[in-house]
């Protein structure tokens, strides 16, 4: 199926930007296209209108230790199809820029300032020229992830101001928010534009939590690049080891044990768990409804004592590792789990009804922070976010890994996209991901845990996609001599910031907390 379709994209490319490509089906089934950088965009965007695609990420490498030039990757996600459309161009590295995808293609906003950024290639035709993930006294011409750049020497420098749009009229008033909250969260700087009540701009600058992660993985063993994985974003950090030891494991050609397998199915649905009974707890609690708050807290409580119970760490630390998993799941801690379980989905059901029952709750999260379903497939928003806003997508059954493919499950999707919608979409994923590990329980066979990773040939690229209780997550790397040569990592927080700008337009100020909360991004899994 997968062959078939992407065979018939190939040949089904116009005249004029089939000239001059290369294309191969790799043993995976995905499509690879080498194209010229002038022809990327309109390839991308017939690609796109023709058969409804969506961006999964757009990067660059630096080729020029190899004797090539810098190149573009662009990952394209297609329906039915459960393999990337991969299209790579080399960018001269006399000129430093490219044409730019964003004019047709708006969520590559941030990933051509991202690869303006730390690569200096310019997007020429770009809406937006600003620096994205780079600190603001960051100096020009110093660009992190080019070959060429010593991260142990210090870097010079330069005060400067970050150039924030105005929104200029009669009674219009900013409002800056942050980096630095009242609350215990990362830093994040938001700029409302406000005419009385309702906000009619908010820009959103991160960066503030940037570590340079990617640039640290390319210094990094395969077996040490795990912990590294873990600590991207700390509360979906087994998902993000998931996605890092599935890529590597990719590169060498390593076959996982069946009941690995399986063991990481229950380990992420066990984090998705806890993750959404802590963002339910938090909407209630932006909403005033303290009491229901602290019932979804106490669930979360007993949920990582459970994760602590079964794999050591009650953020489920050093449970992944490469070639398969590091705990198993002995038949009393199988009954634990059945047992805690049942107990949980009961006294959930008591939170559900009484916050469907509350209509002070309702009040505040019906009709409040509508993203369309236009825009939110326009910016390629994901996970709970944009199944509220009515895109059916999850990686779990559309690219399975794990042992998703032998388990049976409903994707929970919603179209009003509001702050309820998405609520809905988090409390329908709690009874999904019981149900999950359910089944994978009963279906646990028996084996190894680990088995030897194997070589990685150099030069050999991985793509590994999982889903976390924020969305997609995606992990490519490009095989070096025992190490990443490059290392590409988006968190699914990258794709939906953007879409918090919009959702919030035509709210109340005082409404932002509790949008946000229903978005519940990471700001270190966005800024790396």
């Amino acid at each position: 199926m997968n062959r078939m379709i992407l065979s018939e994209l190939v040949e089904d490319l116009p005249p004029v930007l089939r000239t001059g490509i290369r294309w191969e089906l790799q043993d995976d089934g995905s499509l690879t296209i080498d194209v010229g950088e002038e022809a990327l965009p309109g390839i991308v965007d017939h690609i796109q209108k023709k058969y409804h695609s969506w961006l999964i990420s757009e990067h660059a490498l630096d080729l020029r230790p190899k004797g090539g030039e810098f190149q573009l990757i662009v990952l394209l996600g297609l329906p039915k199809v459960t393999v990337p459309v991969i299209i790579r161009a080399n960018v001269d590295i006399y000129a430093s820029s490219f044409h730019s995808l964003t004019p047709s293609v708006p969520a590559a906003n941030w990933f051509e300032r991202e690869i303006s950024d730390t690569f200096g290639l310019t997007p020429n035709g770009h809406p937006d020229q600003r620096p994205l993930v780079l600190y603001d006294d960051w100096p020009y011409g110093t660009y992190p992830l080019r070959k060429d750049f010593d991260p142990s020497r210090p870097v010079p420098r330069v005060p400067s101001e970050y150039p924030f749009r105005k929104v200029e009229g009669e009674g219009v008033f900013e409002i800056p928010v942050g980096p630095v909250h009242a609350g215990v969260i990362e830093p994040g700087h938001f700029r409302f534009s406000v005419a009385g009540e309702p906000i009619i701009n908010l820009e959103i600058r991160m960066g503030y939590t940037h570590r340079g992660v990617e640039k640290l993985s390319e210094s990094l063993p395969y077996h040490r690049g795990v912990p590294l994985a873990e600590r991207i974003s700390g509360d979906n950090g087994f998902t993000h080891a998931l996605a890092y030891c599935q890529a590597v494991e990719s590169l060498a050609g390593c076959a996982v044990p069946d009941r690995a397998l399986f063991i990481r199915t229950i380990l992420s649905e066990m984090e998705r768990l806890y993750c959404h009974m802590g963002d339910v707890g938090g909407i209630a609690l932006d909403t005033a409804f303290g009491t229901g708050a602290q019932m979804a807290y106490i669930l979360r409580e007993r949920l990582m004592q459970l994760n602590d119970q079964v794999t050591g760490s009650r953020f489920l630390r050093s449970a992944s590792c490469l070639g398969g998993v590091r705990c198993d799941i002995p038949v009393d801690s199988k009954k634990d789990i059945q047992r805690t379980l049942l107990q949980v989905k009961l006294d959930f059901d008591d939170f559900v009804t009484t916050i469907k029952n509350m209509p002070s709750f309702l009040d505040r999260v019906e009709t409040t922070g509508v993203l369309t379903l236009e825009n939110a497939r326009s910016l390629n928003v994901v996970g709970p976010v944009g199944r509220g806003s009515g895109i059916d997508r999850d990686v779990r059954r559309d690219h399975p890994y794990a042992a998703y493919d032998q388990i049976s499950f409903q994707v929970p999707v919603y179209r009003e996209g509001d702050v309820w919608a998405r609520t809905r979409v988090k409390i329908d994923e709690v009874y999904e991901s019981i149900g999950i590990i359910e089944q994978a329980l009963d279906k646990l066979p028996s084996g190894e845990l680990c088995v030897p990773l194997g070589e990685a040939p150099e030069g050999r690229t991985g793509l590994s996609l999982t889903e976390t209780h924020r969305g997609e997550c995606m992990h490519w790397l490009m095989a070096g001599k025992g190490q990443p040569y490059r290392h590409k990592v988006r968190d699914a927080s990258f794709l939906n910031w953007p879409a918090i700008e919009l959702a919030v337009l035509g709210n109340i100020v005082p409404d932002f907390p509790l949008v946000n909360k229903s978005f519940n991004l990471s700001y270190a899994g966005n800024d790396l």
